[in-house]
């Protein structure tokens, strides 16, 4: 009987095996995904894939196409270890697979052979993650990427030389990687800013953790956010999470840093690696435990009823109640304002009047103009009261007016637009979001804000591209700290784009005449304002009208602390 069971055991293990053998490439437990929206990017997905190993007999060709299809598998320790196997032993000691990744459009790739027997494969990338794991728009066109192969002494083929990284359609992208945030603090120490990046599942809160320790900011941020963590701290294993408790040992210049200085770490840590699945932290030195208690930081979160200006006044509109700001609604209301921005602590809005001009008004009565010049775009507001403006035709000639009235000339801001269609900085200060025209085309661009010691604004940073509006632009605002909406209109509709900053898009369309957007407390409660004085609300995929009546629809910066 013994035997008989080993045999039979051994019948249903070769079955097994056959199966999954003709799976392989697949995803062995979720289908594969249609692609990628902000709101599908939240969650560990529970994918796993096991690409072809190299088939006897296969061609060049084909070698080069089962290495580029086991980019699809970084296996558990993230190595790439099924994709080593089409290599020559030589080259895959040094092959560096997580350098980056180019993700390119699927049933677009083209494989030629050259005269001396190597390939070259063509793909059109779609975006790239680098090194860092920080996410990049492409311009779509064409990429050459070149393989060289040899016969082994058992006469099969293998990949002698290939760049560095992998290739992922972009279907299959984000079933291997995953969208993370690593945590920096703005220079007041006050907000917490996430910086979107993408890392393979397996292994990722090491990734993580690495990603803030070791390594450093996205060049476009580096100037705009700050860190707890000096350079010579670094972190020293790999990090894990055991019963939601990331362990992450540090290196021995921990120990010189102030308590202070070592919760700001702790309170990154955490907030970093929540998005890997850790719900907290505990750091070491040497595997001796260190005392850190995280900070408190301040809140980005908006009220979740729309605020909005009516034949009845000004203030947050939850059915049919009408809840007014204190001092505030009244000086909006004076204002006869066609567009307006309120600050966190509700003392302060700025607006745009009927000539034109921009002004900000206070909680205490006072109205000043503070920008007269023509054609400006909608102004916006950071925490610390600076109200920021910029003319459609002169992108460059930014204005940051402080509370007292003083203007800082902001040089060589948006360099290379030749028009800008709106502005609108982030709930934490730290970025500035805009559609311009570039070239021949409407563009999201966002660039860092940089500041001197005394919060004073000071510059834009170069501005990286996220996205591209179809039409014209329109309006643009933050759905939260690292979605941007833009709003655009062509023809007989308008559209609008949800951009992650360092990640890909969503576009829905809406009827004709939006005029302008507005975020919401979630991304579900996203709000457009039409030319009939409607609000409509996004519910999935559609608009729905909300609200009428509303002669402004204003932005919110956050709620009073």
């Amino acid at each position: 009987m013994t035997r008989l069971r080993s045999i039979l055991t051994l019948v249903l293990a070769m079955c097994m095996s056959i199966a999954l053998a003709a799976c392989s490439g697949l995803p062995t437990s979720s289908p594969v995904q249609e692609g990628l929206e902000p709101e599908s990017a939240t969650g560990v997905q529970d994918f796993s894939f096991l690409p072809d190993l190299p088939q006897p007999g296969a061609s060049p060709a084909e070698i080069v196409e089962g290495f580029i299809r086991a980019g699809s598998g970084p296996g558990a320790l993230g190595r790439w270890d099924r994709a080593r196997e089409f290599l020559a032993p030589e080259f895959a000691e040094v092959w560096r697979p997580d350098t980056g990744v180019t993700i390119d459009s699927p049933g677009d790739r083209v494989y030629a052979t050259d005269d001396d027997g190597s390939i070259t494969v063509s793909v059109v990338a779609v975006a790239t993650v680098d090194d860092k794991g920080s996410y990049q728009r492409a311009e779509v066109g064409p990429t050459d990427l070149p393989f060289t192969l040899e016969q082994q002494e058992d006469g099969e083929w293998r990949i002698t030389s290939a760049r560095d990284g992998v290739v992922l359609d972009r279907d299959i992208f984000p079933s291997v990687f995953h969208e993370y945030a690593v945590a920096y603090f703005d220079p007041s120490w006050q907000y917490l800013v996430p910086d979107v990046r993408w890392f393979p599942i397996s292994n990722a809160a090491t990734r993580v953790a690495d990603a803030l320790v070791n390594k450093a900011r996205s060049t476009w941020l580096e100037d705009s956010v700050v860190t707890a963590f000096p350079e010579n701290v670094t972190m020293l294993a790999s990090v894990p999470v055991i019963d939601g408790v990331a362990e992450i040992d540090l290196s021995d210049q921990a120990l010189d840093a102030d308590s202070t200085a070592l919760d700001r770490m702790l309170t990154q840590l955490e907030a970093s690696l929540a998005t890997a699945g850790a719900t907290s932290v505990s750091l070491t030195v040497g595997s001796s435990p260190i005392a850190a208690e995280a900070v408190a930081t301040r809140s980005t979160r908006i009220a979740a009823a729309p605020l909005v200006l009516t034949d009845d006044g000004f203030g947050f509109l939850s059915g049919e109640s009408f809840e007014p700001i204190p001092g505030l609604s009244t000086a909006v209301v004076d204002a006869a304002p066609t567009a307006i921005q309120v600050s966190a602590d509700r003392q302060l809005a700025a607006v745009t009047q009927a000539d034109g001009a921009v002004a900000r008004v206070g909680a205490d009565g006072s109205n000043l103009v503070i920008d007269e010049r023509a054609d400006l775009v909608d102004p916006t507001i950071d925490p610390f009261g600076v109200v920021w403006t910029v003319p459609e035709d002169s992108p460059s000639d930014v204005h940051a007016v402080n509370r007292d009235g003083s203007v800082v000339t902001i040089d060589e801001a948006w360099p290379d637009a030749s028009t800008i269609s709106a502005m609108a900085i982030s709930r934490d200060g730290t970025r500035m979001a805009a559609i311009v025209m570039s070239g021949e085309r409407q563009m999201v661009w966002v660039a860092g804000v940089t500041r001197s010691a005394d919060r004073q604004p000071a510059r834009l940073g170069a501005p990286i591209t996220i996205g591209a509006v179809a039409g014209s632009g329109v309006n643009i605002t933050w759905l939260d700290d690292t979605t941007v909406a833009a709003l655009s209109s062509s023809d007989d509709t308008s559209s609008v784009l949800e951009q992650v900053i360092g990640g890909p898009s969503a576009v829905t369309s809406a009827a004709e005449g939006m005029t302008s957007i507005a975020g919401g407390a979630t991304a579900a409660t996203l709000r457009l304002h039409g030319a009939d004085e409607a609000v409509y609300s996004k519910r999935g995929t559609n608009w729905e009208q909300t609200a009428t009546g509303v002669i402004v629809l204003a932005t919110q910066q956050g709620v009073p602390q």
